[in-house]
């Protein structure tokens, strides 16, 4: 699933991968043959006589345990312990027959109220924690981050196993003697557990795992000072620097690691950015075009015969500069002259053009989901594309073709295959990472 992301107005768009359905009930269809499921599918109690390993009543839920997040959490209450005490609960795969307990396949994991054994995979068992019975209630999870399957008592946790977790996991409960009977909770109701503690300390974690990588105490401000000149900030470059005493730490990118981003590169035409910059700000698109012409004629009439971006976001910010001013009629005949030779250019284009266009339709446009192209941080992604248009023209740069990135724009990138990388590896679980949501002050997995 795609969306747009913040208004950009250059068709920038973002992955979002769709929310992920938990499991709700347990699967009747997957049911063990010993077993009466209640009406609700929340309660399971055991018929047979479990008189070998081969007559458990085991069932699992009827959906895997999501796993593009950070952690999944389910419990089951006991409510008769039985003859024997033999409920458990845990994990098991697509693989797993139903006539047997969680922990005694390979890639199952189950915590077993009998003896407090942790098994998990071909019956191999471990000391783990406490026996559980009538009035208990126990809960299983999955730490994706730390790979780490836990268990808890009656709201306390009672420990995790390490291991490689393979999925899709399925949460799954057991029971194995005369009139065992438990109800389990996916969620329906509080859990006993606190399950966003845990959440929060994990990600305090991973928090403080990233904060304590050592880097150098100049480099903050050197990441903003690149940061500066690659925009065109020149005014409030001066100001930083002025602050710093006239001085500033030494650049920590040779010019072979900072690429098409030296400092040389950044500072080509800071003057003339610095220019075309509050022209934008200042709502003079003609006055950008005049300034084009003027110094980068040939440049320029390159894009405007493949009808680029670039043009095609200064005839954007023109119609809309013509909105803010009242002057609808003349918006509407720039429109019909200028912006309709972009229409089936492309998808991005044309969805852009039909926000620009739908603030025509609205007496008050400032109150709408267009709003966007009125506010200043959409005329600030207009200039920093103008500001890339002239630094491509840089004769020192290779022919890449591509647009010459900051610093800060690596260092953003790197961050996010990073993690992409990560999640990869860690067999695509975990929380999907979203540079986006970092951005805009939310709360992201990979922290």
């Amino acid at each position: 699933m795609q969306r747009r992301v913040g208004g950009g107005g250059d068709g920038e768009m973002e992955e979002e991968e769709e929310e992920e359905e938990a499991p709700t009930h347990l699967n009747t269809s997957t049911c063990g043959h010993f077993l009466v499921i209640s009406t609700d599918k929340l309660c399971a109690k055991y018929t047979g006589e479990g008189l070998h390993g081969n007559d458990v009543g085991a069932i699992q839920g009827n959906r895997p345990a999501p796993c593009r997040r950070l952690l999944y959490y389910f419990e089951m209450t006991v409510k008769d312990r039985g003859f024997k005490g033999c409920t458990t609960i845990g994990f098991t795969d697509d693989h797993f027959r139903n006539s047997r307990q969680p922990g005694w396949e390979p890639n199952t994991y189950g915590y077993h109220g009998d003896d407090g054994k942790l098994y998990h995979g071909q019956g191999k068992a471990d000391s783990f924690g406490p026996t559980f019975s009538t009035g208990d209630t126990v809960g299983a999870g999955i730490n994706y981050g730390a790979q780490e399957i836990f268990f808890t008592k009656n709201g306390k946790l009672v420990g995790g196993t390490f291991n490689d977790v393979k999925t899709p996991l399925y949460p799954t409960i057991g029971l194995h003697s005369p009139n065992e009977k438990v109800e389990v909770n996916f969620g329906q109701r509080p859990f006993a557990y606190d399950v966003e503690a845990q959440l929060k300390k994990e990600r305090e974690r991973r928090r403080k795992a990233v904060e304590n990588v050592p880097l150098s105490p100049s480099v903050n401000h050197s990441i903003v000072r690149s940061y500066l000149l690659h925009f065109g900030y020149h005014d409030t470059l001066a100001a930083f620097d002025a602050a710093n005493g006239g001085s500033f730490p030494p650049m920590l990118f040779t010019p072979h690691e900072y690429g098409n981003g030296t400092l040389d590169n950044d500072m080509f035409a800071l003057d003339q950015r610095k220019m075309l910059r509050r022209l934008v700000r200042d709502g003079n698109v003609d006055g950008v075009f005049a300034k084009l012409r003027e110094w980068y004629p040939q440049q320029l009439q390159q894009q405007q015969e493949h009808c680029s971006n670039i043009i095609f976001l200064l005839h954007c910010q023109k119609f809309i500069e013509l909105v803010k001013l009242g002057m609808l009629e003349a918006a509407v005949t720039y429109a019909r002259t200028e912006l309709a030779p972009f229409f089936g250019s492309s998808p991005d284009q044309d969805l852009h053009l039909q926000d620009c266009l739908a603030l025509l339709a609205y007496e008050r446009p400032h109150e709408t989901p267009m709003a966007y192209l009125l506010h200043f941080g959409y005329s600030e992604l207009v200039a920093d594309a103008i500001n890339a248009f002239v630094l491509s023209t840089n004769p020192s740069l290779p022919a890449s073709g591509k647009s010459p990135q900051s610093g800060l724009e690596k260092l953003l990138q790197q961050l996010t295959a990073c993690l992409a990388e990560k999640r990869v590896l860690n067999g695509g679980q975990g929380e999907v990472f979203s540079l986006h949501r970092i951005l805009q002050g939310g709360k992201e997995g990979g922290w």
